[in-house]
């Protein structure tokens, strides 16, 4: 008969399973504080962005106007982080949700085109796109992911572009009974992506 003494072995895995609780639990804690966080942030910026279209619908002095458009830009770009913070949020808390729906997908990309040519335009890039001629009208899926997915694409590309061009290519193919894939593709004259990256 052999006796081992494994009090020591019990010790030590009951104190790792308390520490993995208690990171858990504080990443949990950290996620929410995240997610409230960004909800209470977004209020003040929609109502500062609120007041600003105001004074760029009134105004008529040109100076007032580029401040109040800068202040827009800023806006929608702080707005912007605070989204993709949330969304990382929800995706730690295991809440991301896609919610489909139909929607046209001509009306997604002129919102997302109408944007991104302001910003190339203010850097004196070309923006080009080229949009499948045959492309289905009416699609069912989460069109603001689609949305946010193209954008975040777009904005990278425009942001770390100084000279040159920007193209946006949408595609689509068959991919089962009833469903399509959409194929996003966004070319730049850009810095690119560093070598020792280009593997992720």
């Amino acid at each position: 008969v052999w006796l081992v003494d494994v009090t020591e072995h019990y010790k030590t895995n009951k104190k790792l399973t308390e520490l993995k609780e208690m990171a858990d639990a504080a990443n949990k804690a950290k996620s929410n504080f995240l997610a409230n966080m960004s909800h209470e942030i977004r209020t003040p910026i929609n109502t500062v962005l609120g007041m600003d279209e105001i004074i760029l619908r009134e105004a008529t002095d040109v100076q007032i106007k580029g401040y109040a458009e800068n202040i827009r830009d800023a806006g929608t770009t702080l707005l912007s982080l605070v989204n993709d913070l949330l969304d990382f949020s929800k995706i730690e808390c295991g809440k991301m949700e896609i919610l489909p729906v139909e929607y046209e997908i001509a009306n997604v990309l002129t919102e997302v085109i109408n944007m991104i040519e302001i910003k190339a335009a203010n850097k004196k890039l070309e923006f080009k796109a080229i949009v499948a001629e045959d492309m289905p009208y009416l699609l069912f899926g989460d069109e603001i992911r689609l949305k946010q997915v193209i954008t975040n694409l777009l904005t990278n590309a425009v942001k770390y572009t100084e000279e040159g061009s920007v193209i946006l290519k949408v595609d689509w193919k068959e991919a089962g009974d009833s469903s399509v894939s959409i194929i996003v593709s966004v070319i730049d004259t850009g810095i690119g992506i560093k070598e020792e990256d280009l593997s992720r």
